[in-house]
C-alpha cells in the first residue's frame, strides 16, 4: 500500500471550520427534529392507545409505512416530488420534513410502550382523585412513563442523528455536505471522510454518556429519596 495519509490539507482552518460548521448545523437540525418528533409522537401515542378507531388505525398506518420504507426514498419524495403537486421546500426545510415525519413513526412507538408499561390501576387512582383523562396523563402516566422511555429515546436521537447524513443528497447543510465540499477542495476524500467518521463516532459517545448522566441524575437519585 503505497498511498500517504495528508490530513494536515484537511486541518487547515479554511477547511476544518467548515467541517465544524456543519458539525454545528447536523447538531442544530437533530435536535429541532428529534423536539417536533417528540411532540408529535406524543399526540400520535395517545391517538394510538386510546383515540377513536379511525384516529388508532390512521396512525398505524403511518408508522407502518414510514418504518418500512427507506429515508432516502422520503427526502426524495419531499424534495422532488412535492413541488409537482405546487408545494417547493428549500434542501434545508425538506430535510427537516423528512427527518420529523420518519422520527415521529419510530417516536411514537417508544411513547406508546411507555404509555402501556403504567398499569391500569394508576389511571383509575387518578380519576378517582378527580382528574380528567389529559391531566392523568400528563401529571401520572407521562411522568413515569419517561423512566421507560428514556433509554431508547436517547438511541432514536443519536439515530436521527447518525441519518441526518443521508440529507445530504438534497445539498441540505449539514457534516456531510461540508465534507463533500471540502474533499473536493482538497482531492483527499479518504482523510476527509475518516476525520468525519470520528466526529460523528464522537458525538454518539457524547450523547451516549450525557442521556446516562440525565438517567441517573433523574431516575436514580428519585429511587434514593
Amino acid at each position: 500500500m503505497n498511498y500517504i495519509f495528508q490530513f494536515g490539507e484537511i486541518l487547515k482552518p479554511v477547511n476544518f471550520d467548515e467541517l465544524l460548521w456543519g458539525m454545528s448545523n447536523t447538531l442544530r437540525l437533530s435536535a429541532l427534529a428529534m423536539v417536533l418528533s417528540l411532540a408529535f409522537a406524543i399526540v400520535g401515542a395517545m391517538l394510538r392507545t386510546s383515540g377513536p378507531k379511525w384516529a388508532q388505525a390512521l396512525i398505524a398506518a403511518y408508522v407502518e409505512i414510514i418504518r418500512n420504507t427507506p429515508f432516502l426514498v422520503q427526502i426524495f419524495m419531499i424534495f422532488f416530488g412535492l413541488p409537482t403537486v405546487g408545494l417547493r421546500l428549500d434542501a434545508n426545510g425538506a430535510a427537516l420534513v423528512a427527518m420529523v415525519l420518519n422520527g415521529s413513526a419510530y417516536t411514537i412507538e417508544i411513547v406508546r410502550a411507555g404509555i402501556e408499561s403504567i398499569t391500569a390501576g394508576q389511571m383509575d387512582a387518578a380519576k378517582a382523585i378527580g382528574l380528567r383523562q389529559m391531566q392523568s396523563f400528563r401529571l401520572v402516566v407521562l411522568p413515569q412513563a419517561l423512566k421507560v422511555m428514556l433509554a431508547p429515546l436517547g438511541s432514536q436521537f443519536i439515530l436521527l442523528m447518525l441519518n441526518s447524513s443521508i440529507v445530504s443528497v438534497v445539498s441540505a447543510d449539514e457534516l456531510m455536505a461540508a465534507a463533500q465540499d471540502v474533499q473536493s477542495r482538497t482531492f483527499r476524500p479518504f482523510e476527509t471522510y475518516i476525520i468525519v467518521f470520528v466526529i460523528y463516532f464522537g458525538l454518539s459517545m457524547a450523547f451516549q454518556a450525557a442521556f446516562a448522566l440525565i438517567d441517573r441524575w433523574a431516575f436514580a437519585r428519585a429511587e434514593h429519596r
